[in-house]
């Protein structure tokens, strides 16, 4: 059997780079954003807060909120013909106008 390299941050050396004076910082007010269902939203992370972080393959991809599961959101996303559902913490969502 063949063994598993790495774990779900691996290749992300620039997908989830900060600026340096930006290491560590984040804003309060998207932490705690709210969202009501249908709502349209990208997925944005903000890697100094792993909790709730969507694998990178869905990285700047949009979606709408179906739920809320805990202090997470549910989206549905179209994932290249099959619909998906992600777990996703509100720091890492951005709302779409």
């Amino acid at each position: 059997m063949v063994t598993r390299i790495g774990g779900g941050r691996r290749k992300t050396r620039y997908i989830f780079r900060k600026e340096p004076r930006n290491k560590g910082k984040f804003s309060f007010t998207a932490y705690f954003q709210k969202f009501k269902e249908g709502d349209r939203v990208s997925l944005n992370a903000e890697p100094s807060i792993h909790k709730g972080m969507y694998h990178r393959r869905f990285h700047a991809r949009s979606g709408t909120i179906a739920g809320k599961q805990g202090e997470c959101y549910i989206v549905k996303i179209n994932d290249y013909g099959k619909e998906k559902n992600l777990i996703v913490h509100p720091i890492h969502l951005r709302k779409q106008k």
